[in-house]
Formats: structure tokens, C-alpha cells, sequence
């Protein structure tokens, strides 16, 4: 319609200047036109529509100029007509844009998650309240409540069969722009792991890294940056709190690895390479011993391949929950690829753990493990969600020959493990549940699990509920 009028008036346009070069001639009183001899024109005029008079070609024109007002309104009125619909599908409760630039104008980018806790799929970090700090600029909060419920079969004596307790009630207090940053996390946590007996929230928090477990200054200066104070661990493929993972219970090669570190950290990123490095306090020791490093490679965008090398490079004979004796005096690698694309996230990895010999320290007989595990999670409709955990590790020795006991299940201890992991998600809210077994071989009688330490099997039921906010 819009291209049939505009060809109407473009033919009447060109009627208009054709009829209008005439009367103007005849006007100006040109040869040919108006100043012919009256015998001329009375013989031409009933052959020729050009003899007509100046009162019939004005009436035409004026005709003509009435046709091309009607269809220009028409025109006008036919546009209006297709732009309406447009405007009203972006908001019908909105007049539209008085330019069309503002028109394009795109929306205001609402707010994202933030990389910090860093947590894999199936929980997310909550969308950042901000808030302005004046001359700190702006300051990003985020936070976490959930509780736990457990049991398990054959405890160990000491332990319960069952518990129920707090696992999170932590806040993160987080600056992520300009060129010097800032992240805090407090509050009370649990850190529940395969094949050790429960410790009670307050406990954990009090005797493992405290009310405030991690909080590090950052200055940062295009791909690279340098983050300064207490830090997550480069070591492994899981986090420390359960909340960061996809599955509630720690696994038996995340028990080999350091979690907290205290010391400065580099970061670089460069095209498809990140790499970072550390000097720090290894296993929460406070000596500042030990060194991390991690070169993770992306292949592509669903693809990343990481190594991740740490040792301690003196000694050092203190031995607590979070610094155990011979973890802390080890070398301990990580091989880890990492696929995540559409519903799916998949991280199988391999795990080295050597401890020398040390005699002077409390270790007679050094001892290494390997050991490899695949984490997996797919995402299905409606926010639910099922992951999966098999792992394996094996330490080197025998009860003859007295090697460390690194696995705490007897020298030369092996052990198999398995863990799935329903989640149910909704905005701020969910539940989720562990149903996981543990299985060890070539164990130390009494020092595996049940009332007499002989039994090789652990079935445990976790539950967990909570919010993200």
C-alpha cells in the first residue's frame, strides 16, 4: 500500500510540471503560447487539448493538487498505521519514543551474577545488592542460609548416627571494579567429607579456619591482577563449601588437598591461557612455605584442560584439623579437563599426592597416592538437577612396611566411592540431597568404620535446604 501511493503521486507530481510549463509560458506571454493570432486559435482548438484556455488549465491543476493533498494524507495516515503495532509490541503501557534513535535505545543490562564464591553448577551466587560505600565506590552483597540433616550407617564410636544442624549462614562482601578490588566472606559453616565422622557447625567454624575464612585485597591492572590475604586453594577440581559443589559431601581426593591458603597470589590472562601463582602457608600452617601454580589452557568455549602443581618447600611438624602432618609436608599435582556446554557440565581429574620421608617431622616412612574421580551434573527442565561423583584412590605400602597412612584407612588403603546428588531449584530457594557410599580395600582392621573399626562400607543420606540471597 505504502509503495502503491507513493507511486500515484510521483505520476501526478510529474502531470503537475508537465500542464505547469505552459501556463507559465502563456503567462510570460511567450511566442507560440498566449500571443497567437485569434484565427490560430479558433481553427486548433477543438484538434488540440493545448489550445485550452488559462481558466480550463488552472482548474485542471487545481484538481490535480487536490488528488495529490487526499493521497499524501492517505500516505501519512497508512504510515501511522504500521508504526503503531511496532511501538506497542516493546510496551503497550509506554507512548513511544518521540525520535527513532530513541527508539533503538537497548534496555539497561539487568545485573549478572557475581564470579565470587566461585561455585559449579547446579547453585549459582545470587543476584548483588549494592550498595554505595562513597569514596569506595560501589559494594556488591551476597549471602547464603541452609541447614543439614544427615545419617549414615556404621559410625564410627563417638559419632551419631544421625545429625541436624546449621551447614551456612555466610556473607560475601565483595568490590569488583576499578583497579583495586576487595572480597570478605564471614560467618558460620559446615564441611561435611566422605568417610569422617560429622563436627558440628560451630566447631568446624571455631577449630578449622575461623569466623572469617577467606578475604583478600585485589589490585587489578588489565588480565593481570594480584590478590593479597587469606585465599581459595589452586589445588583440585572441588571447592571448599559445600554450597560452591555440585555435590553436599567433600570427596575423598578433595581430603588430600589444601583449601585455605594464606600468602599472595598472580593471576594472568592471556588469550586462551590463565595462569596463576602463589607463595603461602600451604595447608593453613602460617608458615610461609609452600608454593601453588595452575596453567589452565581453553581450548574452546566448552572445552579447558588445567595443571595445577603445589609443594611444601621447608618442613614443619604441626599437625591440626586444617594442617594435617603429612598433607602439609607434601607435593601434590592435578591434571583437569573440564567440559561445560548447554546442560551439561563434566570435570573428570587426576590426582598425584607424594610425601617424602622425614623422620625429624614425625614421618619414618614417606608414602604417595594416586587417584582420579569424574564429576558430572546435567541440568534438566524446571530447575531440577542430578549430579554424579565415582572417585578412586589408592596409597602406596602395607601395615608390614609401615608407610604414612595417608587415606586414614591403614598403610597401603585404597578406597571407591560414589555419590549422586538430586537438586531442586527456585529463584532464591532449594533442596538438595547426597546419597552416597564408601567403600575401602586393604584396609587396617579397626581403623576403617563401625563400632569395631572393621567394617569397609559407609552409606550415608544427606539432606540440605536453603537460600541463596
Amino acid at each position: 500500500m505504502k509503495m502503491t501511493y507513493g507511486v500515484y503521486a510521483g505520476m501526478l507530481a510529474m502531470g503537475l510540471a508537465i500542464l505547469g510549463a505552459p501556463v507559465s509560458s502563456a503567462l510570460a506571454g511567450e511566442p507560440g503560447a498566449g500571443s497567437e493570432p485569434s484565427t490560430t486559435s479558433a481553427t486548433s482548438a477543438p484538434a488540440s487539448p493545448a489550445a485550452s484556455s488559462p481558466e480550463d488549465l488552472r482548474r485542471r491543476i487545481d484538481a490535480l493538487k487536490t488528488d495529490l493533498a487526499s493521497l499524501n494524507a492517505e500516505l501519512a495516515t497508512d504510515e501511522n498505521a504500521v508504526a503503531t503495532p511496532a511501538a506497542a509490541v516493546q510496551d503497550q503501557g509506554t507512548p513511544a519514543p518521540a525520535t527513532p534513535a530513541a527508539a533503538q535505545a537497548p534496555a539497561a543490562a539487568a545485573p549478572t551474577p557475581l564470579p565470587s564464591p566461585s561455585m559449579t553448577a547446579p547453585l549459582a551466587t545470587a543476584i548483588p545488592h549494592e550498595v554505595g560505600a562513597g569514596p569506595f565506590g560501589k559494594i556488591e552483597v551476597t549471602g547464603i542460609l541452609s541447614g543439614i540433616g544427615m545419617t549414615e550407617g556404621d559410625h564410627i564410636p563417638g559419632d551419631s548416627p544421625t545429625h541436624w544442624d546449621l551447614s551456612n549462614a555466610q556473607v560475601f562482601i565483595q568490590k569488583t571494579t576499578g583497579w583495586w578490588q576487595f572480597y570478605l566472606q564471614g560467618g558460620a559453616y559446615n564441611i561435611p567429607i566422605l568417610g569422617v565422622p560429622f563436627l558440628q557447625t560451630g566447631e568446624t567454624t571455631k577449630d578449622v579456619y575461623g569466623p572469617f575464612p577467606t578475604g583478600y585485597l585485589k589490585l587489578v591492572k588489565g588480565g593481570f591482577n594480584v590478590e593479597v590475604g587469606e585465599l581459595p586453594t589452586l589445588v583440585g577440581a572441588e571447592y571448599t563449601f559445600d554450597f560452591e559443589n555440585m555435590n553436599i559431601e567433600r570427596g575423598l581426593l578433595w581430603n588430600q588437598e589444601n583449601a585455605i591458603t594464606r600468602g599472595i597470589q598472580l593471576n594472568e590472562a592471556y588469550k586462551k591461557l590463565t595462569l596463576a601463582f602463589s607463595w603461602n602457608d600451604g595447608y593453613f600452617s602460617n608458615r610461609y612455605t609452600s608454593f601453588s601454580g595452575s596453567l589452565a589452557y581453553a581450548i574452546n568455549a566448552s572445552n579447558t584442560l588445567t595443571f595445577v602443581g603445589a609443594g611444601n618447600a621447608g618442613s614443619y611438624n604441626k599437625s591440626t584439623l586444617a594442617t594435617p602432618l603429612f598433607q602439609n609436608n607434601s607435593m601434590i599435582y592435578n591434571l583437569i579437563y573440564t567440559y561445560a556446554h548447554g546442560n551439561w557440565t563434566i570435570m573428570p581429574y587426576y590426582q598425584y599426592n607424594y610425601v617424602p620421608t622425614n623422620a625429624s617431622i614425625g614421618i619414618p616412612v614417606g608414602a604417595h597416592t594416586n587417584g582420579g574421580a569424574l564429576l558430572a551434573n546435567y541440568n534438566f527442565k524446571h530447575g531440577i538437577s542430578l549430579s554424579a561423583r565415582p572417585e578412586y584412590i589408592k596409597s602406596n605400602g602395607s601395615a608390614s612396611t609401615g608407610e604414612a597412612n595417608l587415606l586414614g584407612f591403614g598403610s597401603g588403603s585404597s578406597a571407591f566411592s560414589f555419590t549422586v546428588t538430586p537438586t531442586y531449584v527456585k529463584d532464591a530457594f532449594f533442596i538438595r540431597a547426597d546419597f552416597s557410599i564408601v567403600h575401602a580395600m586393604n584396609s587396617t582392621p579397626g581403623s576403617v568404620f563401625g563400632a569395631t573399626g572393621t567394617s569397609v562400607n559407609q552409606p550415608r543420606g544427606v539432606i540440605e535446604v536453603g537460600f541463596l540471597f
